[in-house]
């Protein structure tokens, strides 16, 4: 429900999935695991108040979460009570500030027009919320404006933080950059989809989210060269994940590219932009999870998620980290779940 006193001040769970063994240490250890010559790879985009608190025409209270924007002041969003919040009703944010729904859309989410004297950046930035995570159960808190943000976020669009980044301090980046870690920066706009659990009997059947990326040319180079120079690639996150696997080339060459992805790694899947996975603890039946287990097999994964639970781990976004080291397992050895066969 909290973050640490201090950023930074989490614990790891480092997963060898090489060797399976798995050892418990702090988040600042993690510049002693990074080699000089590897890439850390960050996802700077910025939390923005997506979560607007207001009442409708009859007093009740009304809830809005933009999710992206579709025009100067129309926005995709989410709405609660759904019910209620048909076309053509109104939600009073502030005196200066309300919400109309304008149409629902095939996904059942709402197209809204946002109405203010104010520039509407302004006015979202005014009097929306931190949109925290469904599992954290306060009401956001004026800390929260600098703890669900990491120290690196630069671009506004995302409604939920790329986790794994909020560990990472000024005075880790400087370190790991000053022993010749190289940085390597890249933009995907978390949506609200990577809280919706995998309600499917087969996960192939799940409808899974779009999310927008960018990866700079300047990053493709810094990557590139990594891998030419023999050094590994540690993604923080499963969001940097998510947009190194939908931007590398067939020929394991990086490119300058944007779009929108829906890519969902589940077991098996055979990672050609990923050496390394830094990441937190995440729901059950989430697909992060199962990026998780298709990185590190399923038993390893199930097998670390029981130990942090009997080691008494923070979970979820404003938990303790994982980091997954060693060499991937042979997919002609796996079986649908990312689960070692027996080979005689």
């Amino acid at each position: 429900q909290q973050p640490p006193p201090r950023r930074g001040d989490s614990r790891l769970m480092v997963v060898n999935r090489s060797t399976g063994e798995i050892s418990h240490k702090q988040f600042s250890d993690l510049e002693q695991l990074i080699p000089p010559g590897d890439a850390i790879v960050l996802n700077t985009t910025r939390v923005f108040r997506a979560r607007l608190l207001g009442v409708r025409e009859n007093g009740t209270p009304a809830e809005v979460l933009l999710l992206r924007p579709l025009g100067e002041s129309t926005w995709e969003a989410m709405v609660h009570p759904g019910g209620k919040l048909k076309p053509g009703r109104i939600v009073h944010i502030a005196d200066d500030f309300e919400v109309e729904i304008v149409s629902t859309t095939e996904r059942r989410t709402r197209v809204v027009l946002l109405k203010s004297p104010l520039p509407v950046e302004q006015a979202i930035e005014k009097y929306g919320h931190v949109p925290l995570p469904p599992y954290i159960t306060r009401a956001d808190q004026p800390s929260d404006a600098e703890r669900y943000q990491t120290v690196y976020a630069a671009e506004s669009g995302s409604v939920a933080a790329p986790t794994a980044g909020l560990h990472f301090t000024p005075e880790m980046l400087a370190a790991l950059a000053a022993k010749g870690v190289k940085r390597a920066d890249l933009l995907l706009h978390v949506g609200a989809g990577t809280f919706k659990p995998v309600e499917t009997e087969h996960p192939a059947d799940h409808v899974m989210h779009e999310e927008s990326f960018t990866l700079p040319a300047r990053t493709a180079e810094i990557l590139n060269e990594t891998r030419a120079g023999g050094g590994k690639i540690w993604a923080v996150g499963t969001t940097s994940v998510r947009t190194l696997e939908s931007a590398i080339d067939d020929d394991g060459t990086f490119r300058e590219k944007s779009g929108d992805t829906r890519i969902f790694i589940r077991p098996p899947y055979e990672f050609r932009a990923v050496d390394r996975l830094i990441t937190n603890f995440h729901l059950p039946r989430s697909t992060l999870m199962m990026l998780v287990a298709a990185f590190a097999g399923y038993d390893l994964t199930m097998r670390a998620y029981q130990e942090a639970v009997a080691e008494r781990y923070r979970l979820y976004s404003y938990g303790d980290a994982m980091v997954i080291v060693g060499d991937g397992p042979d997919l002609d050895r796996l079986d649908d779940l990312g689960r070692r066969k027996l080979v005689r």
